[in-house]
């Protein structure tokens, strides 16, 4: 790990072009607490070898994009990453080699994925959410308070919209809330999660979570958490409108993973609920 500047850690984005990999340029860019150190990008892509914040259309960064993860984390104290699980997992080795810390925001891990950053998390702390606003993870508590207050004569479904790009489903948001909620009621959810239904699919199963996903548009993000009993229904919902409460989120995560004993971590544990 790389001996902080003026005690300012050293950040470096993958996934500089995508949605959120834009978002995180300019959030620490714009902050007096970090140092944008690297921009990762797939080799081969248009912005390789550009300044960061001119290919976005902006004023310099003063940080080239690079195709080459190993100088960029030596340099870096921290790395934030919303890219794919193949990717995701490539820069858990090399987080874990260099001892920095690495916020992951990427969703659709496979339980293969999920082992390896395991194994990276003996050696560097891992910061993993499926949502890293302050407001979803309050969420996440209420959802597991409410589940455990509720029998199961209450059926529980997660609702969750997301833009027409997004690629996996349920999304990572959801399947937190459904975690949640089977921590709640003292289950396993891969035991009662429901996450599609078609055709004759028969009577709903007694103290099953159920899933539904919306694709549209340029929804940001909205979930439902909808506890339905016999005469009476609870919604418990968020709604984002804006992807800068992730970046926040991840940089906060970044920033409060410095001096942690390599681990997994979440934004449970960052907000200190």
């Amino acid at each position: 790990m790389a001996d902080p500047a003026d005690g300012i850690p050293g950040i470096v984005i993958t996934g500089a072009s995508g949605r959120m990999g834009r978002m995180l340029l300019q959030t620490v860019a714009a902050s007096d607490k970090c140092r944008l150190v690297a921009a990762l990008e797939r080799p081969g892509h248009d912005w390789i070898g550009q300044d960061a914040g001119t290919a976005m259309g902006g004023p310099a960064l003063g940080v080239p994009v690079t195709d080459d993860p190993l100088p960029a984390f030596a340099e870096a104290n921290a790395v934030i990453d919303f890219t794919a699980p193949q990717a995701t997992v490539e820069f858990a080795t090399l987080a874990a080699q260099a001892r920095v810390v690495h916020v992951i925001g990427t969703t659709g891990l496979t339980e293969a994925d999920l082992a390896h950053l395991e194994t990276a998390a003996r050696h560097a702390a891992i910061i993993r959410a499926g949502n890293m606003s302050l407001g979803v993870n309050l969420l996440v508590q209420l959802t597991k308070k409410v589940a455990a207050a509720l029998d199961e004569e209450f059926d529980i479904e997660i609702i969750e919209a997301h833009h027409h790009h997004k690629v996996d489903a349920p999304s990572g948001t959801a399947l937190m809330l459904g975690a949640a909620a089977a921590e709640g009621r003292g289950v396993t959810l891969k035991d009662v999660a429901d996450r599609a239904r078609d055709g004759i699919t028969g009577a709903r199963d007694r103290g099953h979570i159920g899933f539904s996903a919306i694709r549209g548009g340029d929804i940001v993000g909205e979930h439902d958490v909808l506890f339905a009993g016999l005469g009476e229904r609870i919604t418990l919902r968020h709604v984002a409108t804006d992807r800068a409460i992730f970046a926040r989120g991840a940089l906060r995560a970044a920033l409060w993973g410095q001096g942690k004993k390599p681990g997994q971590y979440d934004m449970v544990d960052v907000l200190g609920l």
